[in-house]
């Protein structure tokens, strides 16, 4: 048995990395504080931490430039009375430009344990894309064109992902595809509909216990998609007496982030992130703030020790 689990574990680890030599060109909303809306990224994640669990998020990126990215997130997710199942409900709107898209999706995730707190759970995300254009909230190349006056209302498409998610008391590295079919999305670099292409993740992180009141976590979350170079989020984390989180992160060739949180109390936590454009879309922008606010309910002592770091 225990050969049986050493080598599904080597098999995960595996196929999670060769995710990663997939290629990349941002299309989906991105998160500064992802380890806090892990699902938003794979729905293997729902019910992990044990617990019935809502967050709030809102993002608002290179502030002072008109039409620049906006995104507010709602997630819920909980383990049912079979603690193998766990089921969520996200709901995204991004804003860019004249384009208004809405994600709004079910996830559905079954673990297997694989011995003292270790855990591989399978993810199912199924759900819809809505989207929206107004060009008149735009900018014309031509007023003349007729592809630049024809408004999209309510442009919905199927979207179905899934996920792998492996995690003990003290990591986790997880790899999933949000949407394996094709739909339309709003460029801003060309100003016109194009269609996405697929996208991977793969995530992982550490828990250190430095000391009994001091946690690290170092983490990281890796974007590919086709036809484009891999972007990588990596960020280190502290946790001082279970109450304050600070640390920062770095993205590659776009920005550098200072994050910042408080448990307000045993169910509450409020975390803020400021990113910083080290790209030369600095020059026009005041930087990126992001706030998320987390609940939990209360847990027994029988799940997972640091569930406020993922």
């Amino acid at each position: 048995m225990k050969l049986y689990i050493k080598s599904l574990e080597t098999y995960f680890i595996l196929v999670c990395s060769l995710i990663t030599f997939c290629a990349n060109a941002q299309q989906d909303p991105e998160y500064t504080q992802y380890m806090y809306n892990t699902m938003a990224v794979n729905p293997a994640y729902a019910g992990s931490t044990g617990t019935l669990e809502a967050a709030l998020l809102y993002r608002s990126q290179w502030v002072g430039i008109s039409g620049a990215p906006e995104t507010q997130s709602f997630s819920i997710q909980a383990p049912l009375s079979n603690e193998k199942i766990g089921l969520g409900l996200s709901i995204v709107n991004d804003k860019i430009g004249p384009s208004d898209e809405l994600y709004l999706d079910g996830n559905f995730a079954y673990s297997l344990p694989l011995g003292y707190e270790k855990r591989l759970a399978f993810g199912l995300k199924a759900g819809m894309r809505m989207l929206n254009i107004d060009w008149s909230k735009g900018r014309y190349y031509d007023p003349n064109d007729v592809l630049l006056n024809q408004n999209i209302d309510n442009q919905a498409k199927l979207a179905i992902g899934a996920g792998i998610y492996y995690y003990t008391d003290k990591w986790y590295v997880g790899a999933s595809v949000p949407s394996f079919i094709q739909s339309s999305y709003y460029d801003d670099v060309q100003e016109s509909v194009d269609y996405d292409r697929m996208h991977y993740y793969f995530m992982g992180g550490y828990v250190f216990d430095l000391s009994p009141s001091l946690k690290f976590k170092p983490a990281f979350l890796v974007k590919a998609v086709t036809g484009a170079p891999l972007t990588a989020d990596i960020s280190a984390n502290f946790m001082i007496a279970e109450k304050f989180v600070a640390g920062a992160s770095y993205r590659t060739d776009d920005s550098v982030s200072l994050l910042a949180g408080f448990q307000i109390s045993q169910s509450f936590y409020i975390g803020y992130a400021f990113d910083y454009t080290v790209s030369d879309l600095n020059k026009y922008n005041d930087g990126t703030h992001e706030i998320i606010l987390r609940y939990q309910f209360n847990k027994g002592e029988r799940k997972i020790k640091s569930p406020r770091f993922f």
